[in-house]
């Protein structure tokens, strides 16, 4: 067992993802990926883990499905050999446990063989959280005091199986095949040849905590001919037992109100996660396809002579986005180290988004417009608020004229501050725009008139479900029927929750 004092010489975690759902990885292997050199992940490891991944680490995909494996397992150990004894901190990301039908306990001997260092982190195995998300619980009081978790994998129609399946047959308890979909119909062959009741409740459960999950409850004598009607595919788990009962009662993960639905949100990846987790909570299959990166600009000798003397030059400061605002703060106090040498300056917010990232550095606003646009600012900010003051505005280079016309008019002496750009997102780190291109989506979101911009040039042509298309607000909405996109719905309010909630009720509605 390797400890922390040795990673210096290069070290393996082997790492269980869980079983899909990201809020399931632990804590160990959230810090692990945190500082690793190098992950190795596989197929059913969800893309989104790898957001806590350095972006200096390299990343291998290790995908392995049945008929088609990118790094034979004898290539991976290799592979994990070389990298610890380069010194590297090497997280083997593996789906599941990596010590459930895993072959976790391989790369641990190819390690050990060669005296090499590891460590053996667990993960929420999908035989019991795949179920556990389609409702049936794996042990109850009435129905199963035991679980069972088999191979699937293996024909059991072999001569020399290495499974019993007289024992498996007369089991009273709950079973749990992994990996069994294509073997379906002899897996329930053997067990009603060997005891089991064919009326024996049974449930399928595809992409178990994926929000892609999907269910399929039928009987030990009918699963293999519904899991054919419905085209049933692996990944897969197989659940055998009156425990199958309690799913009509106890299912909740795919009641959810936007379960099914695939979005795709364009924001940048900083700003990404808010929306995202929202869209999530709420069952959404969310593709995270950035189409722009926010990049700060540097502060120069001038501008951090005029942040140190900020208070004594500046009445009034104004924020048109959370990107403004946490460009301007860390500035702020990188320069100063204390917000409250912002001294008696007020503040102005364009709507709720932008007050919420103000309030995060515990800064009080003092005006923010009911119609949350640069519009409503300029028609709803008091005059007293701008005439014959000193005003400041931190906003993107390509910011819109009409606000600071507007404040310019109102005798407003202003200082408009570029403070970062907006530029085309490149990178592809978790294979969405593949996934988008190959399998489509029922919504693109569009929270900005740059996301707009920077999504028309990339012209992803989907094979998959066309999309439609939602608008943050009304400055967005031009911007898309500039392009010739078809507005599906605009948020009410203009917000990350109104986007949401719009969106909720454009999917109800439909």
């Amino acid at each position: 067992m390797a400890s922390e004092k040795k990673a210096t010489k290069g070290v393996a975690y082997l790492v269980g993802a869980g079983s899909g759902d990201p809020g399931l990885l632990t804590l160990r292997a959230k810090e692990l990926l945190e500082k690793a050199d190098l992950v190795i992940y596989d197929y059913l490891c969800n893309p989104r883990i790898l957001q806590w991944v350095p972006a200096h680490a390299e990343r291998i995909y290790a995908g392995k499905k049945a008929k088609d494996h990118t790094l034979t397992q004898e290539q991976i150990n290799q592979k994990l050999v070389e990298m610890v004894r380069a010194g590297k901190i090497v997280v083997r990301l593996k789906g599941g446990d990596p010590f459930v039908f895993g072959r976790g306990g391989e790369e641990a001997q190819s390690l050990r063989a060669e005296g090499l260092d590891f460590e053996i982190v667990p993960g929420i195995t999908s035989g019991i959280a795949a179920p556990a998300y389609a409702g049936i619980p794996v042990t109850h009081r009435e129905y199963s005091s035991t679980v069972t978790f088999i191979t699937g994998h293996e024909d059991p129609t072999k001569p020399d199986s290495a499974l019993d399946w007289k024992v498996l047959g007369a089991l009273k308890g709950t079973r749990v095949f992994f990996m069994g979909v294509e073997r379906l119909p002899q897996i329930a062959n053997q067990l009603i040849a060997n005891g089991t009741a064919s009326t024996l409740p049974a449930a399928l459960v595809r992409w178990g905590t994926w929000p892609k999950q999907e269910s399929l409850v039928a009987t030990v004598g009918t699963i293999a001919e519904e899991a054919e009607k419905r085209g049933f595919q692996a990944p897969a788990i197989f659940i055998v037992g009156e425990v199958v009962s309690l799913q009509k009662e106890l299912a909740w993960f795919e009641d959810r109100p936007l379960h099914g639905v695939r979005v795709v949100v364009t924001r940048s990846r900083t700003q990404a996660s808010k929306l995202a987790e929202k869209l999530l909570g709420l069952g959404a299959d969310v593709l995270e396809i950035p189409t722009i990166r926010i990049v700060p600009r540097e502060i120069n000798e001038a501008l951090e002579k005029r942040l140190k003397s900020f208070r004594d030059q500046v009445d009034l400061l104004i924020f048109t986005s959370p990107n403004a605002v946490d460009c301007f703060f860390k500035s702020f106090l990188k320069i100063n180290g204390d917000i409250r040498k912002l001294g008696s300056v007020q503040i102005a917010s364009v709507g709720a988004g932008t007050t919420k990232s103000i309030e995060a550095y515990l800064v009080k606003v003092d005006f923010q417009p009911t119609e949350f646009t640069a519009e409503g600012l300029a028609a709803q900010i008091p005059v007293e608020m701008v005439k014959g003051k000193r005003l400041c505005m931190p906003r993107s280079s390509i910011g819109t004229p009409e606000l600071s016309k507007g404040l310019l008019e109102m005798g407003g002496e202003l200082w408009e501050w570029p403070i970062y750009d907006t530029v085309p997102e490149t990178e592809d780190l978790w294979g969405n725009r593949q996934r988008f291109i190959e399998e489509g989506a029922d919504w693109v979101l569009f929270s900005s008139s740059s996301t707009v911009e920077h999504w028309h040039p990339l012209q992803i042509q989907t094979t998959g479900k066309k999309p439609k298309f939602g608008s943050m607000g009304p400055v967005t909405s031009a911007k898309m029927k500039e392009l010739g996109y078809e507005i599906g719905f605009e948020a009410a309010p203009h917000t990350i929750s109104g986007f949401v909630e719009s969106l909720v009720a454009e999917t109800v509605l439909a």
